[in-house]
């Protein structure tokens, strides 16, 4: 699940959030705010789910010498209270630098079976052109046309009643 790292999106990442953990899934994400906060806390609401939170951080400098890994840190913010797996990666950029090959982005994908992008900006977008590039299944999950220039190469729907039919269609 991509999306903005800042607003949350509560009415997309709450259902989805308490959809996906309903029907015995993974969550994995970035590990930040904003969206990835708000469908892993409502992932996390649910009683008896059998998938985990699992969040893939940025770490907050290059990770280049020997000098620079023992001052090792993850990027403040980073995992949000409600990832329960991190996958700490020595991975520093994002934003539009998000599809070089020092970004997590590319770990958040691979490890996807699908993606489900929710509004974002230059980092979504970033995760979203790697995702048709690795070839994974994408739904754009985008009730005002956020996502619309990636429509022709992915599935674009503005509810997430939608998407949970793309997601059974997808499982069958």
């Amino acid at each position: 699940m991509i999306g903005s790292g800042s607003n949350p999106h509560r009415s997309l990442s709450e259902p989805l959030g308490r959809f996906l953990a309903e029907k015995g899934y993974h969550l994995v994400n970035g590990g930040g705010g904003g969206v990835m906060q708000a469908v892993a806390e409502a992932f996390q609401s649910v009683k008896n789910k059998k998938g985990f939170v699992v969040g893939v951080v940025p770490s907050s400098e290059p990770c280049d010498t020997a000098e620079d890994r023992k001052y090792y840190q993850v990027s403040p913010g980073y995992p949000n209270a409600f990832t329960e797996i991190t996958v700490r990666t020595h991975l520093h950029l994002s934003g539009s630098r998000g599809k070089k090959i020092a970004s997590r982005n590319h770990i958040v994908v691979l490890t996807a079976d699908f993606i489900i992008a929710l509004p974002g900006s230059a980092g979504t977008r970033s995760e979203i052109e790697l995702a048709l590039e690795y070839g994974k299944p994408i739904i754009l999950l985008s009730p005002n046309g956020e996502l619309e220039e990636f429509s022709e190469k992915a599935t674009l729907v503005k509810t997430v009643e939608e998407t949970k039919d793309w997601i059974h269609l997808k499982k069958s």
